[in-house]
């Protein structure tokens, strides 16, 4: 028997993980390699204020797919899923408020109290949304056809094109609508309620920097709802412990199969040799060679940053220079003295529970887009709050609470060479205010405060323009061309070199699946290049 090939991944995310695991578990030497002096990326718990913990950039479960969950073993090391209750609480304006979920039964009855008609359109829209939903978790797992691949980009085309073929023609244009149209566009096809539009259009505006108007807003839409919590679809949870659950769990999974991980080793290059990859070299000037390189990291940063451009194709070198970048997202955790007591809903409930949403119309987050493009960041801005400990009291002391506050529509470069670092304060100043208009008293109960504005979380993460996707989730940037055409199969343009992460398709969120598809990639070669050298 030969020697083990061995794989050196970048990035000891959630996604590097999953993929350690894969490789591990077929036979390959691996060894993870962290900037940060934790694993876990993006998904991590820490504690912020004495006795505080939460979810410091991510913050809520759904995409992570059911397949790595099983294959990783995850609930025998801990992890264990808390499903909110309702969906979402979006408080109005007018002093009334609107709940989303809970069954299809009770939605309608709060649809109906804002429109007869939307409460009677609603099991037709959740049954179009499903219908493409379910198409999406086809392919979450599927490798897209990459252009150039001759045969292979054939079958692969096909095999997936038929999933569309079996789908009716009225499906198939609905479809064609979520994949191409604006939020509102689809929306307002559907529902004439502000308030019902604004807990449906939400999702499109997640990690987006763009307004539900933006043609290819809808699919961003769908993006979100295609998961799942304890078998049950379109639902979300929290994880008990914070997100860093999760990836500690995968840590625990991965070492016991005899994966290295190194913390607090950046890696400064990814060598190339003879037009292949042969490993990394760390910020330290350690050398660490390896038949395969993955990168679990942005393609800007592994591309622009890590790599030597006379390395690449010129033509590659332009079109990563022109990938899009920058989710508009301020990401706060915040201490809480005491539960936010909403005017339009006072006292405790299950909206605590719930994702609370600023954002009451389409035309309040076309306006917080707007003001960011103008001024850098809106003075009404679009509002994701989480409280984790009304159901995990872990988190913070008896009495206590912490709470997530996911922000949208922060530019990742503000105009007028503004700073964030002079900004971000003030920033988090007009969040705190805008919750607490609609829960007053909310800015007297924070005790501290996280805060990551996109440069913080460039520079903790190594998000590029902060961008919690690794890339915008638009047409040009999705599936065989993410992150770009002719590499959408986890394959980088160097001989050895492949893409693990979120700037790989499905794209964001905490799903695994590039971790998974990129090992499946690297196996594959590595059968092929065995049998080669047999036959040699």
């Amino acid at each position: 028997m030969g020697k083990s090939r061995s794989a050196v991944i970048i990035g000891a995310g959630h996604n590097g993980l999953v993929c350690a695991f894969y490789l591990a578990r077929a036979g390959y030497r691996v060894r993870l390699l962290e900037r940060r002096a934790v694993v876990g990326g993006a998904a991590v718990t820490e504690e912020f204020h004495p006795g505080f913990r939460n979810s410091t950039a991510s913050y809520t479960v759904s995409l992570l797919h059911p397949k790595i969950i099983g294959d990783m073993t995850l609930a025998d090391h801990g992890y264990r899923v808390i499903e909110r209750p309702i969906s979402n609480f979006l408080p109005q304006p007018d002093g009334g408020y609107l709940k989303l979920g809970g069954g299809l039964a009770r939605t309608q009855a709060e649809f109906a109290r804002f429109s007869a008609k939307d409460a009677a359109a609603l099991p037709a829209y959740l049954d179009a949304l499903e219908v493409a939903a379910d198409l999406l978790r086809d392919l979450v797992l599927a490798c897209p056809p990459n252009v150039g691949d001759g045969m292979d980009m054939i079958v692969a085309a096909l095999k997936q094109g038929r999933r569309v073929a079996r789908l009716s023609l009225e499906q198939q244009r609905d479809l064609l609508d979520l994949f191409t149209k604006s939020a509102r566009d689809v929306l307002d096809s559907w529902f004439e309620s502000e308030a019902v539009k604004a807990a449906f259009g939400f999702d499109a505006v997640v990690g987006n920097y763009a307004s539900p108007d933006t043609p290819g807003s809808a699919y961003v839409l769908l993006h979100h709802v295609f998961g799942e919590v304890n078998g049950k679809k379109g639902a979300w949870g929290h994880v008990v412990g914070g997100m860093g659950a999760i990836t500690q769990a995968m840590a625990r999974v991965v070492q016991a199969m005899g994966v290295e991980i190194s913390l607090e080793s950046p890696v400064a290059r990814v060598l190339v040799n003879g037009g292949r990859a042969v490993g990394v070299t760390l910020e330290s000037g350690e050398e660490i060679l390896a038949d395969v390189v993955a990168a679990n990291v942005g393609p800007k940063l592994l591309y622009q940053r890590m790599m030597d451009t006379t390395d690449l194709p010129a033509d590659f070198v332009k079109r990563i220079g022109a990938f899009k970048t920058g989710s508009g997202t301020f990401r706060m955790n915040v201490a809480l003295s005491a539960l936010p007591d909403f005017s339009c809903l006072p006292g405790t409930g299950e909206h605590h529970q719930s994702g609370i949403i600023i954002a009451p119309t389409l035309d309040y987050m076309d306006r917080a887009f707007i003001d960011a493009k103008r001024d850098g960041w809106s003075r009404e801005p679009i509002v994701e709050m989480l409280i984790p400990s009304t159901v995990d009291d872990s988190l913070a002391p008896e009495g206590a609470h912490v709470a997530s506050l996911f922000c949208q529509q922060f530019a990742p470069t503000l105009p007028d060479g503004r700073s964030w670092d002079e900004e971000r304060e003030a920033a988090a100043d007009r969040i705190i205010a805008t919750v607490d208009a609609y829960a007053p008293g909310f800015a007297d109960s924070v005790i501290a405060r996280q805060i990551h504005s996109p440069l913080d979380l460039k520079r903790k993460f190594g998000l590029v323009g902060g961008d919690i996707m690794h890339g915008h989730l638009s047409l040009d940037q999705m599936w065989a061309a993410r992150p770009v055409l002719g590499h959408g199969a986890y394959r980088g343009p160097v001989k050895g070199l492949y893409m693990c992460g979120a700037g790989a398709h499905p794209g964001g969120g905490v799903t695994g699946a590039p971790g998974h598809n990129a090992a499946r990639a690297i196996l594959k070669d590595g059968s092929l290049t065995g049998w080669l050298r047999g036959r040699a």
